[in-house]
């Protein structure tokens, strides 16, 4: 991936934190995460939320009685399709997660890919349709918002060279906005993080490098749909991004400990790295 990495540091010198949202979780998230958003970014840390709605998605085309196939995790989209999937990230959700920040005390604007040209994309393959990977990402607009005061809130849908709309993977969308802010990744779900069931109880590795991941795929400890999930996390890392981490949103002040590097969930680094990153 090409991303605006190269560019120089800003003025303000800022930090930056992506944090992932998928779906499955927005509507259990406690008034507390966005609360914790806040003091994030009081603390001189500006938090990038990225966000997904798959199931939101599945629920509307089912409404719809529109068929809905997956390859390799990736929902297809199709030309008919693709105008309901901005709809619903771009609008609904995006619009959703903007109102509850702001109920908290926070400032946030709702964009995507398309907004500014923020994204560069190309499409992934035919037989997925209107799906794309990000290219590259102009971070311009993302630091503008944020030397604002503002917390971006970013839908996962851009275009093509032509202008055509593209539904983009969140966790590889959140991975491009991380490559160029030079920042790490918390991808906040469902989950307590990768874990180990012994004696019917969930054993949760703090931490894990590429390797044993690959390992624990192998093994089948990681299986279905966390399989992509890990892969798109391994994927992340980079010299820009030295860190992902996987948590539960629901847990208490998850962020605030994620930043802080406090034990909570599993932080995923590359070898190499695994003895400084602890």
């Amino acid at each position: 991936m090409t991303t605006s990495e190269s560019m120089p540091p800003t003025e303000h010198n800022r930090k930056y934190f992506v944090i992932k949202c998928g779906g499955s979780i927005l509507a259990q998230l406690p008034d507390e995460f966005y609360h914790d958003l806040m003091k994030l970014k009081s603390e001189g840390i500006d938090p990038v939320l990225v966000h997904g709605g798959g199931p939101e998605i599945s629920h509307l085309f089912q409404k719809l009685s529109i068929e809905t196939t997956f390859v390799d995790g990736l929902r297809v989209t199709t030309d008919q399709m693709i105008d309901t999937v901005e709809m619903v990230l771009s609008g609904k959700i995006n619009k959703q997660l903007v109102r509850k920040i702001h109920r908290a005390g926070g400032k946030a604007v709702g964009i995507s890919g398309v907004d500014g040209g923020m994204f560069r994309c190309k499409q992934t393959e035919q037989a997925l349709g209107r799906v794309g990977e990000v290219t590259y990402v102009d971070r311009s607009l993302i630091e503008q918002l944020s030397i604002s005061g503002y917390i971006p809130v970013i839908s996962p849908v851009s275009m093509d060279e032509n202008g055509q709309s593209l539904n983009i993977n969140g966790d590889e969308a959140a991975s491009a906005v991380a490559q160029s802010l030079n920042a790490e990744i918390c991808l906040v779900s469902d989950i307590p993080g990768i874990y180990k069931e012994i004696d019917g109880e969930k054993v949760v590795f703090e931490s894990l490098d590429d390797i044993k991941i690959g390992t624990l795929i192998e093994e089948g400890t990681i299986f279905g749909g966390m399989i992509p999930k890990v892969k798109g996390a391994v994927a992340a890392l980079s010299d820009q991004v030295p860190s992902v981490i996987i948590l539960d949103g629901r847990e208490q002040n998850a962020l605030l400990k994620a930043v802080a590097h406090k034990t909570i969930g599993t932080r995923i680094v590359r070898k190499e790295l695994i003895n400084v990153t602890n």
